[in-house]
C-alpha cells in the first residue's frame, strides 16, 4: 500500500477534551496538581492524529505511535476543555509527520511533534504474537 495514496500533507482534525479527574497530573503520578498531566495531554495529541489518519486508511491498515516531541506550555485546570489540532506535515513512505497544538479557552497549552506509522494490521499482530511466544 503507498501511503500517499491515502494520506495527504495539509489534512486537518481537532477535537476537544474535557480535562476529568483521570487526566490530572495528580491522578496520572506525573506531579501533584490538579491540571492536565503532560502525558495526557500527549494522549490527546496521538489520539486525534491517530483519528485523522484511521478515518482515511483502508480497512486492514492501522497506525502506530513512534515520535513525540512536544511541549507543555501552560496548565488547563480540572474541568477545562482542551482542543487539539493536529496537521499532516509530511508522508514518507509508511511514516506520517504532523504538527500538533492544544489550546484551552484561554491559551495554547501545548505545541509541538508526532510522528505515526501506518501499518498492516495482520502483519503487525503476526509479529507482536511471535514476539508473546517467547
Amino acid at each position: 500500500m503507498n501511503t500517499s495514496d491515502y494520506i495527504k500533507a495539509g489534512m486537518k482534525e481537532e477535537v476537544s477534551h474535557l480535562v476529568e479527574d483521570q487526566h490530572t497530573a495528580e491522578h496520572v503520578g506525573s506531579g501533584s496538581m490538579r491540571v492536565l498531566a503532560t502525558p495526557m495531554m500527549i494522549a490527546f495529541m496521538e489520539q486525534v492524529a491517530r483519528d485523522l489518519l484511521a478515518r482515511h486508511l483502508p480497512v486492514g491498515y492501522s497506525s502506530v505511535g513512534v515520535h513525540v516531541d512536544v511541549r507543555h506550555l501552560a496548565p488547563t485546570p480540572l474541568g477545562g476543555t482542551v482542543r487539539v489540532k493536529c496537521e499532516v506535515l509530511e508522508v514518507d513512505g509508511s511514516k506520517v509527520t504532523f504538527s500538533v497544538q492544544a489550546w484551552d479557552r484561554v491559551e495554547q497549552v501545548g505545541e509541538g511533534k508526532h510522528q505515526r506509522v501506518v501499518i498492516n494490521e495482520e502483519r503487525f499482530f503476526s509479529r507482536v504474537n511471535a514476539k508473546a511466544a517467547l
